[in-house]
């Protein structure tokens, strides 16, 4: 038909691959080894951390990037393993794979339903500073957590005071190997990230050699852990020639694909089976807090890099994807998945054109379960930490302290709050913080702003909707100032132009501040009221409603029942205003 728009298909990638070009190929290609080479050392430093067999680092990087390619809606963004998640994980599967693989298939099927039911609004109830509280105190606790392995120490328990303390009191025992190799990765992770952020961009105008020398050195810098790994891997491997092992090696990692098979649904223990109920119960909360984390970082990654590349994404089908990820993930025994900040930014940066990047990335982590493991043996833990640290420390932001005291202070007390409890534990801070930003959320709403306009009749105009937790304070402002003793009862007006909504509550609230001003022989008019507020209170038949198109009017109306000169409430000389909260 004329003029009619073809129906957008619901599956993303039938949006971008029939329009697919012969010159986003290279593109992605480039990218997808660029984001592979930093997500292979990565998945190996991040299982770590989350406590498991390193191998379960891999198992969980390749099917995030499958099916993203083909659910996906943002070009740049790649899933997989990160080191929040791998946090997260490490404190709710307690060190057992099992207990991972079901996390992410639970996982999965909790973001399946929310993306299914448009949920996505609730992670909107997150506010920013309890997310930069949670993240900085896990940039600082994942940190800390890894300076036992650059300085080459075991034995070191996982409860952040208690790390501190044993840190502390055994730094005596540091093995000189490990902490030199990884304070030197450390450094040139830093050198690189540093040059990277300083290079500046070969025009094509530049003489060959210099457009080649700028490829090398974007190359080194992007695929900087890659380097500092494989660097650190062959002095390992030159020592254990030359028979002596001054650093603490990664140790065997089985070769070969994940098998396919479902997640187990219950473990077995020395003492018997652990069922599937009991499994759920030791989850706990982190059955919440694992997919909600997940899915806040996936969408503030993909809304990120969306408007800086000026297009949009669909947060629902971003839910899909991600939830559709942990499911088949937990599939090849991967733990919970997410967006990665560092490895979407080197996407972005490497100027991959479509999802179909991902392809490749996944691709070279399969490449390397299959052919490399065995090439893994010799990585220090040294250099995994170093990887570790170095992808953290950015997360940490000094500035948002600095910025909310000039903003809102107020702000400040969820930022601490989370900030200072997830040392303790990471439940406790995010639900501390979720908690007091709703208290601080329903006080607005219980106490929105009031202002109150003297003269011959009191004008009061609320400064937001009102619903029924602020009813009896705007009875309380209104009667403490039209019956206030010092002068004489005066008639209201309230002024509703920024109401846009009322619920049943604040019609009866209403409907007695009507009658308690009609004793004393008073009157309540309205104006400036929006039409479904208006069909509201005309569906109510309050007994005694006025109500005019606006102030002036109604001020006009009352003067004129008063009988007086006084149908000009509002003077320069009468008029005094107050702001009541």
């Amino acid at each position: 038909m004329p003029g009619s728009r073809c129906p957008r298909p619901a599956l993303p990638i039938l949006r971008w691959l029939p329009r697919y070009s012969r010159a986003w190929l290279p593109l992605d290609l480039l990218a997808g080894l660029a984001v592979g080479l930093t997500a292979v050392p990565q998945a190996l430093a991040y299982a770590e951390l989350a406590g498991l067999p390193l191998q379960y680092g891999l198992y969980s990087s390749f099917m995030g990037c499958f099916v993203y390619c083909f659910l996906g809606t943002a070009k740049d963004v790649t899933l997989g393993p990160t080191a929040i998640m791998s946090l997260l994980v490490s404190s709710y599967a307690f060190h057992e794979p099992v207990y991972a693989v079901l996390l992410a298939f639970l996982s999965g099927c909790i973001q399946l339903a929310m993306g299914l039911l448009h949920l996505g609004f609730l992670l909107d109830f997150i506010s920013c500073p309890v997310i930069k509280g949670f993240t900085s105190a896990a940039s600082i606790t994942i940190s800390f957590n890894q300076i036992k392995n650059i300085l080459g120490l075991q034995g070191i328990p996982r409860q952040f005071f208690l790390q501190v303390y044993e840190t502390l009191r055994r730094i005596g025992e540091t093995r000189a190997g490990d902490a030199v190799l990884g304070l030197t990765c450390l450094a040139a992770l830093a050198g690189l990230r540093a040059m990277k952020s300083h290079l500046p961009r070969a025009a094509p105008a530049e003489p060959l050699v210099v457009r080649i020398s700028y490829l090398v050195v974007w190359i080194s810098a992007t695929a900087r852990n890659a380097l500092v790994v494989l660097f650190a891997g062959l002095v390992a491997y030159s020592f254990q020639v030359m028979g002596s092992q001054p650093f603490r090696l990664t140790g065997s990692i089985p070769q070969g694909l994940p098998a396919l098979r479902p997640p187990r649904f219950s473990l077995a223990a020395p003492n018997g089976t652990v069922p599937f109920l009991s499994m759920v119960q030791d989850m706990g909360v982190g059955l919440a807090v694992v997919p909600l984390m997940g899915l806040l970082e996936t969408i503030a990654i993909a809304k990120a890099f969306a408007s800086q590349n000026g297009y949009r994404i669909d947060p629902n089908q971003e839910l899909l994807a991600l939830g559709v990820a942990n499911v088949l993930g937990s599939f090849v025994s991967s733990y919970p998945i997410t967006g990665s900040f560092g490895r979407t930014a080197v996407n972005a940066q490497s100027g991959v054109c479509t999802p179909a990047g991902g392809l490749v990335t996944g691709a070279l982590v399969l490449l390397s379960l299959a052919y490399l493991t065995s090439l893994f043996y010799y990585i220090p833990k040294a250099a995994l930490a170093a990887v570790i640290i170095s992808a953290v420390v950015p997360m940490f932001d000094a500035g948002i302290f600095r910025t909310l005291w000039r903003v809102k202070r107020l702000d400040l007390v969820p930022l601490c709050v989370t900030f200072l409890l997830c040392f303790w534990e990471i439940q406790y801070g995010i639900v501390a913080g979720v908690l007091l930003s709703a208290i601080l959320l329903l006080y607005s709403i219980a106490r929105p702003p009031i202002k109150v306009s003297e003269g011959a009749v009191l004008l009061v105009q609320p400064g937001s909707s009102l619903h029924f937790p602020a009813v009896e304070h705007l009875r309380g402002a209104v009667c403490s100032r039209a019956l206030a003793a010092a002068s004489p009862p005066r008639s209201v007006i309230l002024d509703c132009c920024h109401i846009s909504s009322i619920d049943y509550t604040v019609v009866l609230g209403l409907a007695e501040l009507l009658q308690e001003l009609r004793r004393h022989g008073l009157s309540l008019a309205f104006c400036g009221l929006k039409d479904p507020v208006l069909q509201v209170l005309l569906s109510a038949d309050l007994e005694g409603f006025q109500h005019f198109p606006s102030w002036e009017e109604a001020a006009q109306g009352r003067g004129a029942e008063l009988g007086d000169n006084r149908a000009e409430p509002f003077t320069s000389t009468a008029e005094s205003t107050g702001l009541i909260q």
